[in-house]
């Protein structure tokens, strides 16, 4: 059984909660380095459960749980990676710099 079960209704609820708390507080504050921080704080669990999945002895129910938190990791992963974007795209248009990837800017101006 993984360590932090993304799999079970609850503990999504509660990250996706976090998440959209520290997506409002890096939208008012204007710093990328939130969202970042954010950003690697689920690439770590990511790569937790994917060492608890390879070097752990787990069992079928185990295992299956494990996997499923590693698609959750995964979802919110790209939804950390795409906030981060969104993120600096806004504190560089304030600060007048350019932004790391402007690649988006066409799905920006749609929201």
């Amino acid at each position: 059984m993984p360590m932090i079960n993304l799999a079970e209704p609850f503990p999504i609820l509660i990250a996706l909660l976090l998440f959209v708390l520290v997506l409002w507080f890096a939208y008012e504050s204007k710093k990328s380095v939130i969202t970042g921080i954010m950003l690697f704080t689920f690439i770590a669990i990511l790569v937790l459960h994917a060492l608890e999945f390879t070097l752990g002895n787990l069992s079928a129910y185990g295992a299956t749980l494990t996997i499923r938190s590693i698609i959750i990791d995964l979802i919110f992963v790209f939804l950390s990676f795409i906030s981060y974007l969104w993120v600096d795209d806004i504190e560089a248009k304030l600060k007048k710099k350019k932004s790391i990837d402007n690649s988006l800017d066409w799905f920006w101006s749609k929201i």
